[in-house]
């Protein structure tokens, strides 16, 4: 029997020693975000005005995000779904897709689920949205634990390097 891969949608899960609120912080405030994914990612509020950066995003509000490694029109400009300030945080991402970021208590460590559902299953989408996302956040959940464990920041931020796993 051969079982066929949905893909239109993904889950990675990740042990993190740290509190719920460091983690939800670290995923819901642009200064959060800077520490361990990317170079800029303000919110702006349904008004247009920008968040401080330690501020929590609401529902409503938009991103921009742009990486290490890559120019300024390599941006992500899309809306914030859910954000309830402890342990949920959905936005819509490349593609149209949709990603949750839940966090939890299992087996008495804080876990770390994220889903990214909605994936087109045209072979380009596949490609892209479904193995190139899933590597993506692969190497950004590694980060994340280990920026909030205490240990480095693995990313590129050489701009003269391109085409590398952690950019």
């Amino acid at each position: 029997m051969v079982i066929q891969p949905d893909w239109t949608n993904f889950q990675l899960r990740i042990d993190i020693k740290a509190s719920d609120q460091e983690i939800y912080n670290a995923w819901a405030t642009r200064a959060g975000l800077e520490r361990w994914f990317l170079r800029q990612a303000p919110f702006a509020k349904p008004d247009g005005s920008i968040r401080p950066a330690g501020e929590k995003c609401r529902e409503g509000d938009t991103y921009e995000w742009r990486w290490y490694g890559y120019p300024d029109d390599v941006v992500e400009n899309r809306p914030v779904i859910e954000a309830n300030g402890r342990d949920l945080f959905k936005f819509y991402f490349s593609g149209d897709c949709i990603v949750t970021v839940k966090i939890a208590r299992e087996a008495g460590e804080t876990l770390v689920t994220l889903s990214q559902e909605n994936i087109p299953t045209d072979d380009a989408s596949k490609m892209s949205y479904y193995n190139g996302c899933s590597l993506g956040w692969t190497f950004y959940l590694a980060n994340l634990k280990s920026v909030l464990e205490g240990g480095p920041d693995l990313r590129n931020k050489n701009a003269q390097l391109s085409n590398v796993i952690n950019a």
